[in-house]
C-alpha cells in the first residue's frame, strides 16, 4: 500500500469536511420542516421551532391524511408515475437509439434531431397547448397527464449521447453475429447505458411527481388532480363551509404553516425513498473494458 503525502491528506480531510458541510446545508432545511410538521401551532407561529419538535403531536398530519381527497391525489400521483414513467423511457430509448446512428445508417437524422431540439427551444404557448389537449379529447383524463410530455427531450438528448459513447465495435460484432436492430437496442445497449437509463428515469419520476400545473389546468375535478396540484389548491386557500365537525376541530388546533410542512415532507417522502435504491446505478465505467483487442 502506498503511503499518502501530508499535502494529499490535508487535501482529502478538506474536501470531507466541505462535502460534509455541504451535505449538512442540504439537510438542514429538510429537518426543520419536519420538525415544524411535528410541532404545535403556537410554537410554529412564535418561530421556537428550529431543529427539533416543540409540543410534539400530528395534528398536522391527522388533518392531512383524514380527507378522502388525499388519499385519491396520492393515488393519481403513483398511478400517474407507475404509467408516465415507462412511457417516458421507453419512447427516449426508442429515439434516442435511433438518432444515435450516423447518417449512412439513417440518412434523415440530422432533420429528425433539430425537430425534436427545435420543441425544447421553441412552443406554441399555453393556449394553442390547451387547444390540441382538448381536441384530442383527454381534458379531465388520466392520459392528459401522461401523453403531451410523452417524449422528454431533454433526456432524449442525454441519451443519444451516452449511446454514442458506445463503442461502435460491440455494435458491429453483434451484427455479424444476425442481431437485429431491435435485439442491439434491447439486449446489448441497455444492459450497458444502465446508469444513463437510471437517471432519465429519476427525471421522469421526479418530474410526474412534483408536476402541479397541468393538473390543474386540463382536470376539471377535484378528483383527478394529482397530488401537487391538490397541494397547491389547499394550501392557498381553505373552504370552511365543506369541512366537517372533525376536521374543523381538527384544523382549530394547527395552523397554515405546521399543515404545509407536514404536506410536503408527506410529498416528498416517496421521492425520498426511491432516491438511494437509483443512487447505485450512478456511477459510469460499465462500458470500460467491454472492448478487448
Amino acid at each position: 500500500m502506498t503511503r499518502l503525502s501530508f499535502g494529499r491528506k490535508l487535501f482529502l480531510a478538506l474536501d470531507y469536511a466541505f462535502l460534509v458541510g455541504l451535505a449538512v446545508l442540504c439537510l438542514l432545511p429538510l429537518i426543520n420542516v419536519l420538525a415544524i410538521s411535528f410541532s404545535s401551532s403556537t410554537a410554529a407561529t412564535a418561530n421556537l421551532v428550529k431543529f427539533w419538535p416543540v409540543d410534539f403531536n400530528l395534528k398536522s398530519y391527522d388533518y392531512a391524511l383524514s380527507k378522502p381527497e388525499f388519499a385519491d391525489a396520492y393515488w393519481v400521483s403513483f398511478k400517474r408515475i407507475l404509467i408516465g414513467t415507462p412511457v417516458n423511457v421507453v419512447l427516449t430509448m426508442l429515439v434516442a437509439y435511433a438518432l444515435s446512428k450516423d447518417d449512412r445508417q439513417f440518412r434523415w437524422r440530422k432533420i429528425y434531431s433539430w425537430a425534436f431540439i427545435f420543441t425544447m427551444l421553441f412552443n406554441g404557448g399555453l393556449i394553442p397547448w390547451y387547444i390540441t389537449i382538448k381536441e384530442l379529447g383527454l381534458i379531465d383524463t388520466f392520459w392528459a397527464l401522461v401523453l403531451p410530455g410523452a417524449v422528454p427531450v431533454f433526456s432524449v438528448i442525454l441519451l443519444l449521447n451516452f449511446f454514442r459513447g458506445i463503442p461502435k465495435e460491440i455494435e458491429e460484432a453483434a451484427l455479424i453475429d444476425g442481431c437485429g436492430h431491435w435485439r442491439i437496442m434491447w439486449q446489448i445497449f441497455l444492459p450497458l447505458s444502465a446508469p444513463a437509463i437510471a437517471t432519465i428515469t429519476l427525471f421522469s419520476l421526479v418530474g410526474h411527481w412534483n408536476s402541479w400545473f397541468d393538473g390543474l389546468i386540463l382536470m376539471n375535478k377535484t378528483e383527478h388532480y394529482p397530488l401537487q396540484s391538490y397541494l397547491q389548491t389547499l394550501v392557498i386557500s381553505f373552504d370552511l363551509k365543506i369541512m366537517n365537525v372533525k376536521e374543523a376541530e381538527l384544523l382549530s388546533q394547527i395552523n397554515n404553516r405546521t399543515l404545509k410542512a407536514s404536506q410536503i415532507f408527506l410529498a416528498a417522502l416517496p421521492i425520498m425513498l426511491t432516491y438511494p435504491m437509483l443512487q447505485k446505478y450512478f456511477m459510469k465505467g460499465i462500458v470500460m473494458g467491454s472492448v478487448k483487442g
